[in-house]
């Protein structure tokens, strides 16, 4: 049955201007209504993400059992968590996708990608358009994820568990992500993206098993997925809920994003989020010398071997944010190019 949204008779009498603004309005409408907190209710909880965010947190405390530790299920763990938040989710899914800050050569940008999909925080389209969305109405109506105009525990995770219409998301796709919608990379990986995801974690049980028996197996699923993805989830999920409450401002921004160094620590330089919210499209969060971003230094590296160029890292002066004009740059669907 289709969920398109209707076109009234009195319509027919409107001009084309009028009508694509009242559909413009309908889809505005129905996005806001997407994302509020009044969707968490018992009859609409998304079960497949509810359940597997439980089911991740179960198997982290089981890190505390004896037998799960390992030196190398810590290492797989540490290692793991630096490559999908860090190269994953903060340069890839964020830097890259969400703003633009950066082009990628093609084996740089499945790799990233790859990464993105195996931190288990959402498909890239999915991701890349609801932090537009964020960005665009940021602390205001209409912002998926605000701890100022909803709660704390709302922005922090509670926001993840609705169930949200085919609908919604294709309209969140259409209108924030439109030139990204059909490269088909990001088609792959959006139609695989439970692939990698679980995948991942049928890798680590099946290579710690062939190396040291079914008790390292294990440990390396417990500490190489489930310890690692709760670490990685409420470190950025604090970017969230944390840099919105508490830190310092660097600049004037529209909202209450601030800087706060120890969210800036625990998830790879996106704790400077008040710079980040008044320059969006720069490649480095950190602007000050002592605001430390190792997602940066990737950057840099990437840039450096030559799979990565055209990247934004000119620092602004004065307290002057610039957040509606690069927002508005993002939109345009010629700005993201990337090379073979």
């Amino acid at each position: 049955m289709s969920t398109a949204l209707p076109v009234t008779p009195s319509e027919k009498t409107l001009t084309a201007a009028e009508v694509k603004r009242l559909k413009y309005q309908a889809e505005t409408d129905l996005l806001v209504a997407a994302f509020h907190r009044e969707q968490l209710r018992w009859g609409n909880v998304d079960w497949v993400v509810t359940l597997f965010l439980i089911g991740v947190h179960v198997g982290a405390l089981a890190a505390f059992l004896p037998s799960m530790f390992s030196w190398s299920g810590l290492a797989i763990c540490l290692t793991l968590h630096w490559v999908t938040c860090s190269i994953g989710i903060c340069l890839g899914y964020h830097r890259y996708l969400a703003h633009k800050s950066m082009k990628l050569k093609a084996p740089a940008e499945f790799v990233v990608t790859m990464c993105g999909c195996l931190a288990g925080e959402g498909s890239p389209l999915t991701w890349a358009a609801t932090h537009r969305l964020h960005h665009q109405k940021s602390d205001q109506e209409g912002d998926p994820h605000s701890p100022i105009k909803d709660t704390r525990w709302w922005a922090h995770l509670l926001w993840l568990f609705p169930k949200r219409s085919t609908e919604s998301s294709r309209v969140l796709i259409r209108r924030y992500v439109p030139e990204l919608a059909d490269r088909p990379v990001m088609q792959f990986f959006e139609k695989t993206f439970a692939l990698w995801l679980w995948g991942g974690g049928l890798a680590l049980l099946g290579l710690g098993t062939a190396v040291g028996g079914w008790q390292l197996g294990l440990s390396w699923l417990v500490w190489g997925m489930c310890v690692r993805m709760v670490a990685a989830y409420h470190s950025t999920w604090f970017v969230n809920s944390a840099t919105h409450l508490w830190g310092y401002r660097n600049y004037d921004t529209r909202d209450h994003s601030k800087n706060l160094w120890w969210v800036a620590i625990l998830a790879y330089g996106e704790g400077w989020h008040n710079n980040h919210h008044a320059h969006p499209a720069l490649a480095p969060a950190g602007h000050k010398w002592w605001e430390f971003d190792i997602t940066w230094w990737s950057i840099r590296l990437l840039r450096a071997v030559g799979l990565a160029y055209d990247v934004k890292d000119r620092l602004p002066e004065g307290r002057r944010a610039d957040d509606e004009e690069d927002m508005a740059e993002i939109a345009k669907p010629d700005t993201m190019v990337t090379a073979a």
